[in-house]
């Protein structure tokens, strides 16, 4: 079984870059789809970004911002954040989904702990 392993999050200011990280073990994650949900204080999870065999695919609140890349080799998978906003402001986590088009959380089957990213005005 796989365990995903987040870390990157903090205290940023409208603008500032960030990248978070997921790590997993267990498991080579080469055979998953891999993702990024956030879920602000009070709202439901929002699928950010994804990435498999067959491409990426973003959020539209997201898109053009963040970049999703995965490294195989290294067993990660990264979410660069450009141009944060503070309606970014969330706890971020990282998915494994069996499903190469997954997108909602309900589709994602392993989940990492989370990282908090706070972006102020």
């Amino acid at each position: 079984q796989v365990q995903l392993v987040e870390s990157g999050g903090g205290l940023v200011q409208t603008g500032d870059s960030l990248t978070l990280s997921c790590v997993a073990s267990g498991r080579a994650l080469s055979g998953y789809t891999l993702g990024w949900f956030r879920q602000a204080a009070g709202k439901e999870r929002e699928f950010v970004a994804r990435v498999s065999w067959s491409g990426k695919y973003y959020g539209d609140s997201v898109k053009g911002r963040f970049t999703v890349s995965r490294d195989n080799a290294k067993n990660m998978i990264s979410l660069e954040m450009n141009n944060l906003k503070p309606d970014d402001t969330a706890v971020y986590y990282c998915a494994a989904s069996i499903i190469v088009t997954a997108s909602r959380a309900d589709e994602f089957g392993t989940w990492g702990q989370g990282t908090e990213v706070t972006v102020s005005s």
